[in-house]
């Protein structure tokens, strides 16, 4: 990694280091194995959404975007009350918009910019006990960073915090899903910082995966071109099996983690990847 790069703390445990250029070490995962398994155990949720060594190198979001999640609380809606006799109708409630500007730059609550539940899938376990429906805000995700940049003496502390002014972090959100068999454990998260970076640290994860001899390939993303996805190394014969993709989208970072029972259904994950990028496909809004 660069000395000015911080990991995402679910891989690395937030080290920091100082050589030329971003060398992610590869976790250990399962392997598909043969398609004989006739109940699938649920995966276990701790390793939901563990980043691979290579989006967390290329995501460098994890510079704090990946640093504590912090939760941010939304309001529960009020409970109808019964209104009087001449009472007049309440105002419907008015959606908030949210899409895409012609500059590839996104607006709205993560939250919505996230992919619903779709049929079939139902709410995953918690990320991080930090719950399955999270969108992080900048401020406590700066100050998250701070907290972490004691421990790493300050000289590369303060090109780090540079670096992270520099790439402008807004947001980030999370959520996760889960298939009613309980075989396939997804995490979405979608992180947003400068356009630019964004752009290099997706190309640079595409290099990595591809050239290094270290993943697996993993399937295409029709209509995708910027899109990629891969799997962990992993021995032949693990149940249990990992697979990222990733794709810069304007000024998203897109990063999806799937854990499940080997062999993955790859039609299911293109099919889920897609409809999140669709989602966000520039420009345009939804209410």
């Amino acid at each position: 990694m660069t000395d000015n790069t911080v990991t995402d703390n679910t891989v690395t445990g937030n080290t920091v280091t100082e050589t030329p250029a971003p060398e992610p070490v590869p976790p250990t995962a399962g392997e598909p194995a043969a398609e004989h398994q006739p109940t699938a155990p649920r995966p276990a949720s701790r390793r939901l959404l563990r980043a691979g060594a290579a989006t967390a190198a290329a995501a460098l979001a994890g510079v704090a975007i990946g640093i504590g999640i912090i939760k941010t609380q939304y309001d529960e809606p009020a409970p109808a009350t019964a209104a009087g006799p001449s009472a007049a109708p309440a105002p419907a409630a008015t959606a908030t918009p949210f899409g895409a500007k012609s500059n590839g730059n996104h607006f709205g609550s993560l939250r919505d910019l996230l992919l619903p539940v779709p049929a079939g899938y139902e709410l995953g376990p918690d990320e991080g006990g930090y719950g399955n429906d999270t969108e992080l805000g900048a401020e406590r995700l700066s100050a998250d960073l701070d907290a972490e940049l004691q421990q790493i003496p300050k000289d590369k502390r303060d090109k780090l915090r540079s670096y992270w002014d520099g790439l402008h972090v807004k947001a980030t959100g999370v959520r996760t899903y889960r298939t009613g068999e309980g075989d396939l454990v997804v995490g979405l998260k979608l992180r947003q910082f400068n356009q630019q970076e964004v752009q290099k640290l997706n190309e640079y994860t595409a290099v990595f995966t591809g050239d290094t001899g270290l993943f697996r390939v993993g399937p295409e993303i029709p209509g995708h071109p910027e899109a990629h996805c891969y799997l962990m190394p992993a021995p032949p014969s693990a149940p249990i099996d990992y697979l990222e993709c990733s794709a810069a989208e304007g000024d998203l970072l897109v990063v999806m983690n799937v854990e499940g029972v080997a062999p993955l259904p790859k039609d299911r994950i293109v099919a889920l990847f897609t409809m999140q990028l669709d989602r966000l496909a520039r420009p345009g809004a939804s209410a």
